[in-house]
């Protein structure tokens, strides 16, 4: 059996970061996670219970990059910092050279196939599809992971802005609420990443985390949540037409944010292409052994 590969995560305060770490040595892997002088204790003492090697240094300095980058073969990132800090992480791998695998901060949406529109579209240019480039020209090793959407963030408020738990009364839904969107656990993808690390398969391609039972169009979603609490929501549409006009009268960051889900929610740009073995692989056909938790577990603990 093949050793298993050391893995560094960057970006553990991150909203998946501490899950990928936590996959990476519940799996096996030795895993070293950088850390500043501000993690929060709870974490280091779950990092430590699991055996974690914690790298301690300044995440924007090279030198300590570059030093963490040395201890390993594998470098995932779950940074949410500045298109900055991932560049001085390619440059770091680069310069290290022994990096057989390395996982960039693109959790999300596969935006190659995205029909976004501005800003939206110069974000995914910028942070993804200039990275990927990056790394070919380098001759770095990657997998890109698209988890879609995170449950924690989008399923457990059935995705309404500025929710804390679903709602019980009213529900708003972009476009006509038929686009299939997918929510997965953080733990999951945690999971899967970690699968992925070795796995030939998914070398120099994008990992889809799209299990079926997580697929869900707001309008079914909205069906389910009824079903759950007994309860008729009112459910209010905004048609393209609106959703697009707020998007242009917005400001930054919330026109991000808004032309995101009008890629996601309108348009279905987590669905509407088939995953070809050209340019990725789907996490749940490839390893079929992960129980993930599905969308109508999810929300039984908000019922």
């Amino acid at each position: 059996m093949a050793e298993k590969s050391k893995v560094l995560v960057i970006g553990v305060t991150a909203l998946i970061g501490k899950f990928v770490v936590e996959a990476s040595a519940k799996s096996g892997h030795p895993t070293f996670a950088l850390v500043g002088p501000s993690i929060p204790s709870n974490l280091v003492q779950g990092f430590n219970s699991l055996g974690v090697h914690l790298v301690h240094g300044d995440i924007n300095d090279p030198e300590t990059l570059f030093n963490a980058i040395k201890k390993v073969d594998v470098v995932i990132s779950t940074v949410e910092t500045p298109l900055q800090v991932q560049y001085m992480i390619v440059a770091a791998i680069a310069t290290v050279g022994n990096i057989k695998r390395f996982l960039p901060s693109v959790f999300g949406n596969d935006v190659d196939r995205a029909r976004a529109v501005e800003p939206a579209r110069t974000f995914y240019a910028a942070f993804y599809t200039g990275i990927r480039h990056l790394l070919e020209e380098e001759g770095i090793p990657y997998t890109f992971v698209s988890c879609n959407f995170l449950a924690g963030w989008h399923h457990s408020t059935l995705a309404q802005p500025g929710a804390t738990a679903p709602p019980r009364d009213k529900v708003v839904i972009l476009g006509d609420g038929n686009a299939k969107v997918v929510f997965n656990r953080e733990d999951d993808i945690g999971t899967y990443t970690i699968k992925a690390v070795d796995d030939p398969r998914t070398l120099n391609k994008i990992l889809h985390i799209r299990p079926p039972a997580n697929t869900y169009s707001m309008n079914d979603l909205t069906s389910l949540w009824e079903r759950k609490i007994g309860k008729t929501l009112q459910r209010v549409y905004i048609p393209e037409e609106q959703v697009l006009k707020i998007i242009q009268d917005a400001g930054p960051p919330a026109d991000l944010m808004l032309a995101i889900s009008h890629s996601v929610f309108v348009k279905g740009d987590q669905t509407n292409f088939e995953i070809e073995p050209s340019f990725g692989v789907e996490a749940s056909e490839l390893y079929p052994d992960v129980k993930y938790t599905t969308v109508d577990e999810y929300l039984d603990q908000f019922v």
